[in-house]
């Protein structure tokens, strides 16, 4: 009995990595709809409860998700670093063991040039993504700030 239980759990989570169906679609118009957008996944599909794509269009529908995925890749590395802060305290080979107490306490506890060191490397990945995803501000319109480059997927 337990053998099939394990059985039914990973065939049924073994679907969850199975390419998605997907075909050319194709209308008049070959118009872009915020449900051609990755992520709309069974049995929710697109998933918009307080209605942002109804009037955005294809741009900031774009601008849109490229917000959504940096929060949330940084709220996950937020979460990855308060663990691991609460993991290795006192015990780390870092800063000769020095830090203690809880996590959100940590970040004034680290010794100097480390701030500069983490703003630059943060710096430094915004401005590549900048560089890769968005138009240069002086080819755009005064209006249209923000412009994402039309190769360019959130992400």
């Amino acid at each position: 009995m337990m053998k099939l239980a394990l059985i039914s759990a990973l065939a049924g989570s073994a679907a969850a990595f199975a390419p998605a169906q997907t075909g050319a679609r194709s209308t008049s118009l070959n118009a872009f709809t915020a449900a051609d957008l990755p992520g709309a996944l069974a049995p929710m599909g697109f998933f918009d409860p307080l209605g942002f794509a109804e009037k955005a269009d294809e741009a900031t529908l774009k601008r849109y998700r490229e917000a959504e995925v940096t929060h949330g890749r940084v709220a996950m590395l937020a979460v990855i670093g308060f663990l691991v802060g609460e993991a290795v305290e006192g015990s780390s080979f870092l800063f000769d063991a020095s830090i203690s107490g809880p996590a959100i306490s940590h970040p004034g506890q680290v010794p100097g040039g480390w701030d500069a060191l983490i703003i630059a490397g943060i710096g430094f990945a915004e401005l590549q993504r900048a560089k890769t995803g968005w138009v240069d501000p002086a080819d755009v319109k005064f209006d249209q700030a923000g412009a994402l480059n039309s190769d360019y997927y959130p992400g």
